[in-house]
């Protein structure tokens, strides 16, 4: 299967992402695009995760339901974003396609690739090896790590959001940084004319 853009995890950076590209359908430039997303989530933060203090969400909202419930959001709302689940990704490699991004069950391709995991040791999916750094904004006793990037890009075609890409652990910015990688790829995708997307009445 060759998608445009194929987003590996589940969280909430990869869930906003996925959003915010499913949202673009319409678009002239976007609507015969193919997104998928792999919503390996088993090692989610947010499997734990207790919310009072997020715009828009309930006090006491839980990180289980969010994950829950975001996938059925994304099911309902933008059906047409391939939702892969069950899969852990081993590999993901260059290609002439793009990117062959290689799971425990499958194999697929992509132009273009979203890593969206957590920042947690160990990371281990071949063929990124040489992106792994030092988190520059975690506490140094975690050891946790992030991908070298600029602006969310690892090299053309491959993007990394939320605290892999070196962002805080935090609800908000996670989910900001999975909503600015899906508007840099809408904006590459309309040939480079700066893009967003506003649901409006």
């Amino acid at each position: 299967m060759i998608f445009d853009v194929l987003i590996v995890g589940g969280g909430v950076s990869g869930m906003q992402c996925a959003l915010v590209l499913g949202s673009a359908k319409t678009k002239n430039y976007a609507k015969d695009k193919k997104v998928g997303i792999i919503l390996h989530q088993r090692s989610s933060h947010l499997q734990n995760a207790l919310f009072n203090n997020v715009l828009g969400l309930p006090a006491g909202t839980l990180g289980e339901a969010i994950l829950t419930e975001g996938k059925e959001q994304l099911k309902t709302q933008y059906p047409d974003v391939n939702q892969i689940e069950n899969e852990k990704v081993i590999a993901v490699l260059d290609d002439e396609k793009g990117y062959k991004v290689i799971t425990n069950k499958n194999e697929y391709w992509s132009k273009k690739v979203v890593i969206a995991l957590n920042y947690s040791k160990p990371f281990e999916i071949a063929g990124l090896e040489q992106y792994i750094e030092p988190h520059m904004r975690a506490n140094s006793m975690k050891n946790r790590v992030q991908l070298r990037n600029f602006n969310h890009l690892i090299k053309k075609g491959l993007y990394v959001c939320g605290t892999l890409a070196g962002w805080r652990s935090q609800f908000a910015i996670a989910a900001g940084s999975g909503a600015s990688v899906a508007t840099d790829i809408l904006t590459v995708w309309n040939n480079h004319i700066p893009t967003k997307v506003h649901d409006k009445k």
